[in-house]
């Protein structure tokens, strides 16, 4: 309606059968991302998630609404806890672990990814969850501090930042970028719901992009 008026010519794009099964899996592995999400939301209100995730995110001092509106959630400790739930609600192991949520060892066996860690799930500017980042409660010099989601189809850590799904909404007319998830968080919490945060050891080009945006 609106190239007839303007005298504006479009041209439509066929979809290929390949753009079309691109664009279908695409959607699968969202969705199981998103499922994922639930998932460590839930677990975050069990028992084991309240002692250890949800003390965890009170210690940082984020308030309850804060915890929700981010989605912030808990991986059990067990490490088939997720993908027994992913399979039982009939997802393929395939996209578990094409979202990287899953690993596969040489032995054959399949595991989750994120275990014993609280969670940050990552959207999409569009507020998809798109990947994940867990941070271990533990004082181990052992274990990783961090564990981030590895680049997918639908992932790409270059071209996204953390909280922009909700900082483009901002009435304050700036960004504010920061390093981490939990900076980007509490500046939320506390009145500058502009902040975003890299992904990665610095900003992109790509990144820099979206903030232009």
């Amino acid at each position: 309606y609106l190239a007839k008026k303007y005298n504006i010519e479009v041209v439509e794009k066929e979809e290929s059968a390949e753009d079309i099964a691109k664009r279908q899996r695409n959607e699968s592995l969202i969705l199981v991302s998103e499922f994922a999400g639930k998932f460590f939301q839930d677990s975050l209100k069990t028992p084991e998630g309240q002692v250890v995730g949800y003390q965890y995110f009170r210690s940082r001092a984020l308030e309850d609404e804060t915890i929700r509106k981010y989605g912030l959630g808990w991986a059990p400790i067990d490490r088939t806890a997720f993908i027994t739930a992913a399979k039982a609600a009939g997802y393929k192991e395939e996209y578990l672990l094409d979202t990287g949520l899953c690993k596969k060892y040489d032995d054959g066996r399949v595991v989750d990814t994120f275990h014993d860690r609280v969670i940050f799930p990552i959207h999409s500017v569009s507020g998809r969850v798109i990947a994940f980042g867990g941070r271990t409660v533990k004082k181990d010099a052992d274990t990783a501090k961090y564990l981030n989601s590895p680049e997918t189809l639908i992932f790409n850590k270059r071209k996204n930042l953390f909280g922009l799904n909700l900082a483009k909404k901002s009435k304050l007319g700036y960004l504010i970028l920061v390093e981490g998830y939990m900076d980007a968080i509490a500046l939320h919490q506390y009145g500058f719901d502009c902040a975003v945060a890299s992904l990665g050891t610095a900003l992109t080009e790509d990144g820099a992009a979206l903030l232009t945006r």
